[in-house]
């Protein structure tokens, strides 16, 4: 019912991550019962020594030969458990080069679709039109300073030097005449210095 307006969401768990968890489900059921064949050597090599002592050679023989057969199976479990962790690594290890392997796929196609857009005579043509750009330019620029005459350059010498002017704003000459006698300024009355004294 909640899923009336939208569309089916598409699982990110793929075929891989299944395997690798059913492989690491596996592997650690095989760990529990190598935990539990640990236990009952254990419990089985401490029984024979109570069988020995009780005079029971036989069954603690019996009882040996089983524990012998539980360490071969523990040794195969062993075995097992590590190739069920190669296999794991080996299939997370595949699904990061798909991953790079995609990754480089896209990016050939990527680079392929912008060649398509700048081809070599696309930009051949493009340097060559920019080259002959600058070329005009400096044609231009050739003339421009090649037809100034030597009057003209004496009329931006002379243009030059009035802005100079201008810029340089002097002060305005008085047009009234200067007074004779400079007013002199009130004495400034002399304050006794202060005696120094000598610290003891």
């Amino acid at each position: 019912m909640g899923n009336l307006f939208g569309r089916k969401r598409r699982s990110r768990v793929t075929e891989q991550d299944k395997a690798v968890l059913q492989l690491k489900q596996q592997r650690d059921k095989l760990k529990q019962y190598q935990k539990r064949i640990s236990l009952n050597l254990e419990r089985e090599r401490a029984l024979a020594r109570q069988l020995l002592k009780e005079g029971k050679k036989e069954k603690a023989m019996l009882l040996l030969k089983k524990k012998r057969y539980q360490e071969q199976l523990l040794d195969k479990t062993e075995n097992q458990i590590s190739n069920l962790e190669r296999m794991v690594q080996d299939i997370e290890f595949t699904q990061i080069e798909m991953k790079v392997i995609e990754g480089l796929k896209i990016g050939n196609e990527c680079l392929n679709k912008m060649h398509q857009v700048m081809s070599i005579e696309e930009v051949e043509r493009i340097i060559g039109e920019t080259q002959d750009a600058v070329e005009y330019q400096r044609q231009i620029d050739e003339i421009l300073a090649g037809s100034l005459t030597e009057e003209d350059e004496d009329a931006i010498l002379e243009e030059l030097n009035a802005i100079t002017q201008e810029q340089m704003e002097l002060p305005e000459v008085p047009s009234e005449p200067l007074p004779e006698k400079i007013p002199e300024a009130s004495p400034v009355k002399n304050r006794p210095k202060p005696e120094l004294v000598a610290a003891s």
